[in-house]
């Protein structure tokens, strides 16, 4: 992992050098360039970087030992809140593998482009959903399938 964070830094540092500090991609340049590439590569990177912050801090709260409420309503409520706590910080170790998988898409050149169509994903989605991996309407064509199979 430490030689994952160091690579990690690296490609932050090169990034940053390519970008001006406001940077934002515009359909005015070349799409999935070079600065594109660091934009997103530098936001996926931020992302996972949050995500890992916001998951060592809940570990320090289990770690700082168990609340032991004397009444039983509010020992409740604090279960009910871990149980969210957790359920959140697992839906984000999902997000933190298709933020890998998006990084891995930068590095083999396939990043922007729909799996399914090979179109241009499209910035606007891109800067909305930087993990992304089908255009809007291949979402929706892919949605209405599951749908279709769920309801047989």
């Amino acid at each position: 992992m430490p030689a994952a964070a160091s690579e990690e830094i690296t490609i932050l540092e090169k990034a940053k050098s390519i970008l001006a500090p406001d940077y934002v991609p515009s359909e005015d340049e070349e799409y999935m360039g070079k600065k594109q590439l660091a934009y997103f590569q530098m936001l996926l990177i931020e992302w996972k970087r949050s995500i890992h912050t916001a998951a060592g801090q809940t570990l320090q709260s289990l770690a700082d030992g168990p609340m032991r409420e004397a009444d039983l309503n509010d020992r409740a409520s604090s279960e009910t809140d871990w149980g969210i706590e957790l359920r959140t910080r697992d839906r984000q170790r999902k997000l933190v593998s298709k933020i890998d998988a998006a990084l891995r898409r930068i590095d083999q050149g396939e990043y922007g482009y729909c799996e399914v169509t090979g179109d241009p994903i499209g910035l606007r989605r891109l800067i909305a959903r930087p993990v992304a991996t089908m255009t809007v309407e291949a979402q929706e064509a892919h949605e209405r399938r599951e749908k279709v199979s769920r309801d047989d």
